[in-house]
């Protein structure tokens, strides 16, 4: 894997409109895009390639058969920043570094505790408003492609990409 400054790795998606708009996101900020499998969904989806528009031809996308693949063909500086709902450093509070890869989990059960325990840091979107543990009383996340892009602005603009 060539050594990006920044990068979006989309663990085993399932909603097709939510990997295309991540697509057009890593397309406007000129982030690479990786695809770990199992996906939810064909690459040819048309709801993917509606998503994502005419911007498919922007974006740089490695798709990697499964988790283990991903993690073994990453640079041995690269750190893994699993983005996730819950347990880690608040979003403002993180600091990023050049080579990061942004990891977000599935749509239905975000990351396994498996791929967690893999990543050298959790980050967490502070949401005012979230539900309980219990999940009752509030949101209780975010839409992936929301999170997403949220996450990539905040780390593109620490290290000043852009």
């Amino acid at each position: 894997m060539i050594q990006k400054p920044l990068r979006v790795a989309l663990y085993e998606p399932r909603i097709p409109p939510n990997t295309g708009n991540i697509a057009r996101t890593c397309a406007a900020f000129g982030l690479p895009l990786d695809l770990i499998e199992p996906l939810g969904f064909s690459l040819e989806d048309r709801y993917l390639k509606r998503a994502g528009l005419d911007y498919w031809p922007h974006v740089d996308i490695t798709i990697h058969k499964n988790v283990d693949a991903f993690f073994e063909s990453l640079a041995q500086v690269s750190r893994v920043i699993g983005c996730s709902r819950r347990g880690g450093v608040p979003l403002q509070d993180m600091q990023f570094q050049r080579g990061d890869i942004l990891l977000f989990g599935r749509e239905d059960t975000g990351l396994s505790e498996a791929t967690r325990s893999r990543c050298t840091q959790i980050t967490t979107i502070s949401m005012p408003c979230s539900a309980g543990e219990d999940g009752l009383g509030g949101v209780r996340s975010l839409n992936l492609s929301v999170a997403c892009a949220i996450v990539s602005h905040q780390a593109g603009s620490q290290l000043q990409l852009w």
